[in-house]
């Protein structure tokens, strides 16, 4: 693809390399573009050929079949990571790291990404899904987001008009391609940021199965209840399938715990799900992005 040169471009590419499950099957085509520009194109290109695109970050919240997937998985993780700062605004592309987002932040003296300090996913994945932890999100300090529309024009978008919800934004339900985000921050002092921040890594590490392959929360938070409560009642700690278990340290993870395939996880995932429902009548529904 000589858009951005064959050497951002592989053929059957395994995408166990590329998720934190460290699970999945070949794609097609693996493209990393390394400009917002070269994403956008390449996404034009893709779609006028009528080939599946599936566009990822850093593979944080992805579970690829066994299978692989048939049609070009363009990433943005390690190659759309510039980012600069005017005053308050924090310009990230799509590929930069939340973690490196929020340590840019701390750097500066600006607050309003210490909740994203722990999460291993991307600017991009962040906005897709409007990720969250410790009581902070992403829509809370986007003010704008530059776009592909499925009819290949780039827009830029503010964060109101983005349809920010639970694990969800307009980037979601309407099939438009993060290739920058723009944050609005408050100026603050930097050793208290640190200070927010080593806690809640400290928190992270003391109740997530971080030392294992996972694709983090398994499970969206069910209203009135915690889904790792409801599996943890349900006897699940614990229980496997392959070499997919639900974690023994906290029961809203699923993990790897060794040689896990994709169709280990998914039917762990069916299991709880069931088991809780028969439990207490709950329907937990998956956080984790199932390929295809």
């Amino acid at each position: 693809m000589r858009v951005v040169g064959e050497e951002n471009v592989s053929l059957d590419e395994p995408m166990s390399e590329h998720t934190t499950f460290e699970i999945g099957g070949p794609a097609d085509l693996f493209v990393t573009p390394v400009t917002s520009d070269q994403l956008a194109e390449v996404a034009q290109i893709v779609r006028s050929a009528g080939a599946p695109l599936f566009v990822m970050g850093n593979g944080s919240n992805l579970l690829v079949a066994d299978e692989g997937f048939r049609g070009v998985v363009v990433c943005t993780s390690g190659a759309l990571d510039n980012a600069n700062v005017d005053g308050r605004i924090m310009r990230c592309e799509a590929g930069v790291s939340l973690a490196d987002a929020s340590e840019m932040a701390c750097e500066l003296g600006l607050s309003g990404l210490e909740f994203a300090c722990g999460i291993p996913g991307s600017v991009g994945g962040a906005v897709f899904m409007n990720a969250g932890a410790y009581g902070g999100q992403t829509a809370d300090v986007v003010c704008e987001v530059r776009v592909l529309t499925a009819d290949g024009d780039v827009r830029t978008l503010s964060g109101d008009e983005l349809a920010f919800g639970y694990r969800t934004s307009r980037i979601r339900t309407d099939g438009l391609v993060c290739l920058s985000a723009s944050f609005e921050l408050v100026p603050g002092d930097s050793e208290e940021i640190r200070a927010t921040m080593d806690d809640l890594q400290e928190r992270r590490r003391e109740k997530q199965p971080l030392e294992m392959p996972s694709a983090g929360s398994t499970f969206k938070r069910p209203e009135g209840h915690f889904a790792g409560k409801l599996i943890a009642d349900a006897g699940l700690k614990g229980a496997s399938i392959g070499g997919a278990q639900v974690s023994e340290k906290h029961a809203g993870f699923v993990v790897n715990a060794g040689g896990a395939t994709a169709a280990d996880v998914r039917a762990l995932i069916h299991h709880v799900q069931d088991e809780v429902e028969r439990q207490f009548g709950v329907r937990l529904e998956p956080e984790v992005r199932m390929l295809p």
